[in-house]
């Protein structure tokens, strides 16, 4: 768990120009800046911890707490800015990313609130905003993430767009019950691409989804194989990023390229995959391993227009040539006997002139 800033958006000015903008997430400083304006942020020091990277809670069901967000203007002009609470999602490249003000939240985003949603900040000075977490009484176990975010909207006149800046701070609830970690594998496929070296090698790509169908928050470890049949010429890869950490509910593509596999006419994929679970105190543990496989193709198509083609000349080649032999024998006899009959007709008219 690590506080993050969240980077700017922009969008086109339409009547009131109001632009909503979602926010990457990345580590820490938790800085922001216009041209003239610097803030950052951190969680406030009170019996909840004095130096923490981000807000993590394990709470139960209808349970309440007190917490805040600190934000400090490192600029030389006062700034007005928007503080909320969000909830998060992962994002098709693996980040942790968090929805726009004003969508609906049903986690984090709406446990937590701010009464001071609107805050300034004279220069150099430093502001504590005080929210609350309350964990509705009927809320599920396992894991929920968002953010405690501040927002700055400036109007970019040259651009006719309003850049939308955020910062916040990464938050993390568990809710204390029945924990049910789970992953699956979806969507597997592979192909085969014929490689530069159609007529033996190619390289196969396998396709999968992992998605997180527990209620806590996990990873994956994962092994990529193809073989061909009876598992000849195996071949493995371990993809080269990591799998990120989902939330529950959430899911996650991932193509794995596996060079110079023979074509075997038949080919077999398989994607093993480990979750890897972190509990609250920060121990790492494994589930056991989750194996799913299924089957492709790894035909050599120009190998087999080459035989086609070779076969195709050894069983219809002769009767070819017997045909055209025919034809040319036919041509040659019709000759002939056009010839017999022209020599014929000569004859009979030169007897005929002698009468």
């Amino acid at each position: 768990m690590i506080r993050i800033p969240l980077l700017e958006r922009v969008g086109a000015v339409v009547l009131a120009a109001a632009v909503g903008a979602a926010g990457l997430l990345s580590a820490a400083p938790a800085q922001a800046a216009t041209d003239d304006v610097t803030w950052t942020v951190r969680t406030a020091s009170n019996a909840l911890g004095d130096d923490r990277t981000n807000y993590a809670y394990t709470l139960n069901p209808g349970a309440h707490l007190d917490d805040a967000i600190v934000v400090a203007n490192r600029g030389t002009e006062p700034i007005e800015l928007e503080v909320y609470a969000a909830d998060g999602y992962t994002t098709s490249t693996g980040a942790l990313d968090l929805k726009v003000a004003g969508e609906q939240s049903v986690g984090v985003g709406a446990w937590v609130s701010v009464p001071q949603t609107h805050v300034s900040v004279a220069a150099g000075q430093t502001v504590e905003v005080p929210f609350s977490v309350d964990v509705p009484a009927n809320a599920t176990p396992g894991d929920y993430a968002g953010g405690v975010v501040t927002s700055l909207t400036v109007a970019d006149t040259s651009a006719n767009v309003n850049v939308d800046r955020r910062l916040g701070i990464r938050t993390g609830i568990r809710v204390g019950g029945d924990l049910a970690p789970a992953l699956a594998i979806d969507d597997l496929a592979v192909q085969w691409d014929g490689g530069v070296i159609p007529f033996l090698f190619g390289d196969a790509t396998v396709h999968y989804r992992l998605h997180n169908t527990g209620n806590v928050s996990l990873s994956a470890d994962e092994t990529d194989a193809v073989t061909g049949p009876f598992g000849a010429a195996r071949a493995e890869a371990t993809p080269e990023a990591a799998a990120p950490t989902l939330l529950p509910g959430d899911a996650w593509e991932r193509d794995v390229r596996l060079p110079a596999v023979a074509a075997m006419g038949v080919l077999f994929a398989s994607v093993t995959a480990t979750p890897v679970v972190t509990d609250a105190a920060g121990s790492i543990s494994t589930l056991d391993p989750l194996v799913a496989s299924t089957m492709g193709w790894a035909v050599p198509w120009p190998l087999l227009l080459v035989v086609a083609l070779i076969v195709a000349a050894v069983v219809f080649g002769p009767r070819l040539l017997r045909n055209r032999r025919r034809r040319r024998q036919q041509a040659e006899d019709a000759r002939v006997a056009a010839a017999v009959e022209r020599t014929l007709a000569e004859q009979h008219r030169e007897r005929a002139l002698v009468d």
